[in-house]
């Protein structure tokens, strides 16, 4: 079974993103997210399935909050800083 997706990304904190079961239906969206994600952007619709992929999701994850909740939040990746001790390599 497939799910049509909207994807929105924030303003406010790059790789951050909203993924709604309904085109700019932000009512599900608790307010205070909304308010600290910013004011969303579409980037694109989407058609899931569970043999699609997802680039920072688990598709059957993403899928079931948006049939439960109606959104999906993906979160920015972790960023782990390198460290230089003055090696030239």
């Amino acid at each position: 079974m497939s799910l049509n997706c909207w994807i929105y990304k924030s303003p406010k904190k790059e790789e951050m993103y909203l993924y709604l079961a309904r085109e700019d239906d932000f009512d599900c969206v608790p307010g205070l997210l909304l308010r600290r994600f910013g004011e969303p952007s579409l980037v694109m619709e989407l058609e899931l399935h569970e043999g699609r992929r997802l680039a920072r999701a688990e598709v059957t994850e993403v899928m079931e909050r948006l049939r439960e909740e109606g959104y999906y939040l993906q979160m920015p990746p972790e960023l782990v800083p390198e460290i230089c001790h003055g090696n030239p390599d």
